[in-house]
């Protein structure tokens, strides 16, 4: 189940910063690059981040997943974070958040979300639900940061040719 996250819940946080750092580790190594800002995150600048966290929930009640958002510019929704257990991966769940996440924010113009460039797992994920990279930057020697662009439609949606949202 996908929740928005209580941010004040200080169980929920800790599991939060406990999946985000297995996450983005992981990434890290992909990418050759070990200074991902969320490596960095404590439980204080969790719970003072600008971001809106959803979380998918198993069974069990063990955060499993979770995916941020936030406003930046007006009409624009960037995915700011993305992140499940490895023990998860291939199960759909990172599918799962982005749709909810398309489904709860219908009726903005664009979504942006960046990734690793090498990240080939994450590249992969934003581009069949249709983000289409419009920027690379080189954030350390070696290291490419792909910015992706998913355009949305005023009052709803467009599908992918599959018929995902």
């Amino acid at each position: 189940m996908i929740h928005k996250l209580d941010m004040t819940d200080d169980h929920r946080v800790e599991e939060l910063l406990r999946l985000q750092t297995v996450a983005y580790r992981l990434e890290a190594r992909l990418i050759g690059f070990d200074e991902i800002p969320p490596l960095a995150d404590t439980l204080e600048t969790l719970k003072g981040s600008q971001d809106v966290f959803y979380g998918y929930v198993n069974a069990e009640d063990e955060l499993v997943g979770a995916i941020a958002v936030e406003e930046e510019s007006p009409g624009e929704l960037t995915l700011t974070r993305m992140m499940v257990r490895p023990d998860h991966f291939r199960q759909g769940i990172a599918s799962e958040l982005i749709q909810y996440v398309f489904a709860k924010y219908p009726n903005f113009r664009s979504y942006i979300v960046s990734t690793g460039t090498q990240n080939q797992p994450a590249m992969n994920l934003y581009t069949g639900f249709g983000f289409v990279p419009f920027k690379s930057e080189y954030i350390a020697p070696g290291v490419e940061l792909t910015t992706m662009r998913r355009t949305g439609r005023s009052g709803g949606w467009f599908s992918d040719s599959d018929g995902r949202l």
